[in-house]
């Protein structure tokens, strides 16, 4: 007999100046040998799950006061609207009269499920509006989604995870980034747990950022694990599903900020000082040609870019321009296609993941940062440093804490973190030989 378990969570899906967009849902677990896994329990998270009956959603104020609430009988997810920008607020989910997730919950435990280690963070921040300096530090994370019950990898995304939410305890963590590859195939190969499934997101995903997500949005960029680039099946659909990309980047579409047909592309807009672009760099319909070469989102792109009046203007993507290796070299197609329009638009940064370590350069006055050791890690020594413009580079797992202010860009890359410790910059070695754990650090020109 096989014991059964429905094991619930809420999402802090995505917000804006004025508004936030609340999912819940969960995942059916059944103990196998004295294990835990998930169960084929159809859709039972994202923007395509059954309803679970009728719920609200209602944002408190400090005082307990609610100032904005949603009701729903159609979906698991909902937008709250009527927020003041740059503004912390408490959230609720309940479901037919009861508090969703409220009673007793379960974390993952080395194969088994054990209390949960912390309360749920029900709150958000929306973002300040356009027109405000509002000061931005952000996580930034890239290949990442193993799964934490997958050997070595899976052990470095738990320490990587315990790094992100260390950090986001301790400094005021405004929102996550994702450099793409947010979920592989399992350990059978391309064909196994590839994340076509819901079942496949729980140890990848949910579970080891279950406390941040709670309370941080999450911006993806899509990857070439995320999509048929590299495996058997194309994961786009059930990470549209499970990330609500239409939910959140159609109205975006609606008002000039997103692309999403074909590919991924948005602006994330924080204030006056920062916009982020996501641009979709995997491979496009056409042989030998990637979606930023499809005539409309090149228009929209170069629209974008040219017309940005935030401070700091950052596009991200999975793959990089630059690369000293050791396993990719620099993107051509981006050199010649990506990089002539971030210079006209004066981008200083750009955040990048796909290679599995760690890398820091600067070719002519743009700087960019590798940052694709989430999980995956290649230890070996890249090859070409001079043609990549490489400043530092380091084989360690990690993630990137990134701190926006009106004159200058800080990026610090974090290492894994052991229980009971405390988040630690990474030490990273220059093509010289020598080391630094210096922050990066980006001034206004």
């Amino acid at each position: 007999m096989v014991r059964a378990h429905f094991e619930p969570y809420v999402q802090l899906v995505d917000v804006t100046d004025n508004a936030a967009l609340i999912a819940w849902g969960g995942f059916w677990l059944g103990e196998h040998a004295g294990r835990w896994r998930t169960e084929r329990g159809g859709e039972t998270f994202g923007a395509r799950s059954e309803p679970r009956g009728r719920a609200a959603v209602e944002v408190l104020d400090g005082d307990g006061v609610i100032v904005g609430r949603a009701v729903t009988d159609e979906a698991n997810h909902a937008w709250v609207e009527g927020l003041r920008p740059a503004t912390t607020y408490r959230y609720r989910v309940v479901v037919d009269g009861e508090p969703w997730g409220a009673g007793e919950r379960f974390d993952w435990a080395s194969g088994g499920l054990g209390a949960a280690w912390r309360p749920l963070d029900q709150r958000l921040r929306t973002h300040a509006s356009g027109s405000e300096p509002d000061p931005v530090t952000f996580l930034a994370i890239g290949d990442f989604g193993v799964g934490i019950a997958s050997g070595v990898d899976g052990t470095r995304q738990l320490a990587v995870a315990r790094t992100m939410q260390r950090l986001a305890d301790a400094v005021d963590v405004r929102f996550v980034v994702g450099l793409g590859d947010s979920i592989y195939h399992g350990p059978g190969g391309p064909q196994d747990a590839t994340g076509a499934f819901d079942e496949d997101w729980w140890l990848t995903f949910f579970q080891p950022y279950r406390y941040l997500f709670d309370h941080l949005a999450f911006y993806p960029t899509a990857g070439n694990h995320d999509s048929s680039d590299t495996e058997a099946s194309d994961d786009r659909q059930q990470l549209e599903d499970n990330l609500y990309l239409r939910i959140r980047f159609g109205p975006r579409q609606e008002g000039g900020r997103a692309s999403i047909d074909p590919g991924l592309f948005y602006q994330l807009r924080v204030g006056a000082l920062l916009e982020l672009v996501c641009v979709d760099t995997t491979w496009g319909a056409e042989p030998g040609l990637h979606w930023f070469d499809e005539p409309g989102q090149r228009q929209w792109l170069e629209k974008t870019l040219a017309s940005s009046d935030a401070v700091w203007q950052v596009p991200f993507s999975h793959h990089p321009a630059h690369s000293a290796g050791p396993a990719h070299q620099s993107m051509p197609e981006q050199l010649e296609r990506l990089v002539p329009l971030y210079r006209r638009s004066g981008v200083r940064l750009l955040l990048h993941g796909h290679e599995h370590n760690f890398q820091h350069g600067q070719v002519d006055e743009l700087e960019y940062v590798v940052s694709g050791a989430g999980a995956k890690l290649d230890e070996r020594t890249p090859t070409r440093f001079a043609q990549a413009g490489t400043l530092s580079w380091a084989a360690v797992p990690h993630c990137l804490l990134v701190q926006v202010t009106p004159d200058r860009m800080v990026v610090t890359p974090y290492g894994p973190t052991p229980p009971g410790a405390q988040p630690a910059p990474i030490a990273r070695r220059r093509p010289d030989g020598t080391v630094t754990d210096e922050p990066i650090t980006i001034p206004l020109r």
